[in-house]
């Protein structure tokens, strides 16, 4: 189920005013975005079917669960923002994305011993490590199995956000619960871990769309701002967010030792915090005492602002599109994810 508001951004008050593109047109493009989101979610659906049953039960799980699918949408919007029409290969990558994050989301439960993902019971805590990795390796190969019909181009930039992916996982391990993390540190694991698959999105769809070679690299470099904001806000939603809205607990983070930006910005001057960290397995009262820390260190205006300047570099690489409803769309979803938190 795609869950980010595709209509409201075309239809409603977040459209461009001073957009040249008439409201009728304005109108047909997010009609005819959200008939591609739709499409990429069928594919997904279609490709998660197994001849063992207990795989497409687990993917159901977490896939059936929702997420904003915002991977996908971001190349599907710059695909069609570089003119692209027939949209049946960007279908098919678009479905691959989130399939791709949809394995490492697996993956992670099964590190961090993760018991809550999308509002529900993760895969992990449900049907047990075993049989989550599988499924999680059954993910990615579905993926590839759709990016290997593909030219080198492609292949390759696919392979190389996966091998990113690995590489951040290992260095996010490295750093857990480690007292020296630096903000260097932090960015480094994102970018591997986060920024890499919307990078290599903008930059297929840009490629698949036929775009020039010079817009194709601006947008991979607004595609790793778009991503490095998605994760700073998460980082900061998981000290300060709503459960009801994000879907999961506070203190995540903090609880897995996992090096988020609030963390390591507070840590040095945080003595209750420091001591949270160090834990493997702190208490709720140990949690709580270190994430008010956080909230009274002045570290989340820090990350605030972190946010608004990765956003605002993403807004500027889309001046690299020409004027359309698509990179309306594109300057209003990077407003939203600036929104939920500035």
């Amino acid at each position: 189920m795609y869950l980010w508001p595709i209509s409201h951004a075309f239809h409603g008050p977040t459209v461009n005013s001073a957009s040249k593109s008439s409201v009728a047109e304005s109108h047909a493009a997010g009609d005819l975005l959200t008939a591609d989101m739709a499409a990429i979610e069928r594919k997904i659906q279609e490709t998660i079917r197994s001849r063992e049953p207990r795989l497409t039960e687990i993917a159901l799980h977490l896939i059936g669960a929702g997420g904003k699918r915002v991977r996908p949408l971001v190349a599907m919007s710059v695909f069609r923002a570089c003119g692209g029409e027939d949209p049946g290969d960007m279908i098919d990558l678009g479905a691959a994305l989130e399939l791709i994050h949809s394995a490492t989301l697996l993956h992670d439960d099964i590190i961090d011993g993760g018991e809550v993902r999308r509002g529900r019971a993760s895969a992990y805590l449900r049907f047990g490590a075993p049989d989550t990795l599988v499924t999680g390796d059954f993910l990615f190969s579905r993926a590839f199995e759709i990016c290997g019909r593909f030219e080198e181009t492609v292949v390759r930039w696919a392979s190389e956000a996966c091998v990113a992916l690995t590489e951040g996982e290992i260095m996010q391990a490295r750093l857990r619960r480690n007292a020296d993390v630096t903000v260097e540190d932090y960015y480094e694991i994102i970018r591997r871990k986060t920024a890499c698959l919307f990078h290599a999105g903008a930059r297929i769809a840009g490629h698949i769309a036929g775009a020039r070679r010079d817009v194709v690299e601006e947008l991979g470099r607004c595609g790793t701002a778009i991503g490095l904001a998605f994760q700073v806000i998460d980082d900061l939603l998981d000290v300060d967010g709503d459960p009801a809205q994000t879907g999961k607990p506070v203190g995540i983070d903090l609880r897995d030792g996992n090096p988020s930006l609030p963390i390591v910005l507070a840590l040095p001057r945080s003595p209750s915090l420091m001591r949270a960290w160090r834990l493997e397995s702190p208490t709720d009262g140990e949690i709580h005492a270190g994430l008010a820390e956080i909230r009274t260190s002045g570290a989340l205006e820090r990350v605030r602002q972190e946010a608004l300047r990765y956003t605002r570099t993403a807004t500027a690489s889309l001046a690299s599109l020409p004027d359309s409803p698509y990179r309306d769309f594109l300057q209003s979803l990077v407003a939203d994810m600036r929104d939920r938190v500035c």
